[in-house]
């Protein structure tokens, strides 16, 4: 066995001896976000308008810092005016966010639909043509792509007050359960010394 062979083989355990020590931090973790995305599903509307004041706070504040990068390196940097403009740019689209965060979850909304009714169809549309295998799980996909679009374009702009906290609540809650199953992986793994197994 070679040297770089075992040092990878010593990593590998050290991640798994790891993951046994901490897989009630890991189990903790996933049940807090289980329990937060099934709060964010359930109140998805002000998951949304939260996540946008977020996103439009975090707009400003990288305006505001590539602003002052602007006039601090003015001396020593010729792209003065582009760095200056894009940092007024930022803060006004962010203030207009933090401003209108109805109007901007809609239209971000009907961003997120029209990606999703193309994305569908082109996923539809290789499937169908190429037939490789498992073909039939991407064609899957993407009819359930194409529904969900159309779904949320049927119900827009209603759909904009709930779909992005809905997402995130989904994230979160797909996220935890992850964490659960690796925490119960984790619990039942052997307990290994990395140096016994170097050893062997």
């Amino acid at each position: 066995m070679s040297a770089e062979h075992r040092n990878v083989e010593s990593l590998n355990l050290v991640g798994l001896q790891e993951l046994k020590k901490n897989w009630g931090w890991f189990l903790a973790l996933g049940v807090l976000l289980i329990v937060l995305g099934a709060v964010a599903i359930g109140r998805a509307w002000m998951v949304t308008l939260a996540s946008m004041v977020f996103f439009g706070w975090l707009l400003i504040i990288a305006g505001v810092v590539e602003a002052v990068h602007s006039f601090w390196r003015q001396r020593n940097w010729s792209g003065f005016f582009l760095d200056l403009l894009t940092g007024v740019l930022y803060a006004v689209v962010g203030l207009l966010v933090v401003s209108n965060p109805l109007q901007t979850s809609a239209a971000l909304t009907l961003l997120i639909s029209m990606f999703l009714i193309f994305g569908g169809v082109i996923r539809i549309a290789a499937a169908l043509s190429v037939r490789y295998p498992h073909w039939g799980w991407v064609l899957l996909h993407g009819i359930v792509q194409l529904a969900l679009g159309v779904m949320i374009w049927r119900h827009w702009p209603v759909s904009g007050l709930w779909v992005i906290g809905f997402f995130i609540g989904i994230e979160m809650f797909c996220n935890g359960w992850t964490l659960v199953m690796l925490a119960m992986v984790g619990k039942k793994l052997p307990e290994v010394s990395v140096a016994a197994s170097e050893a062997h």
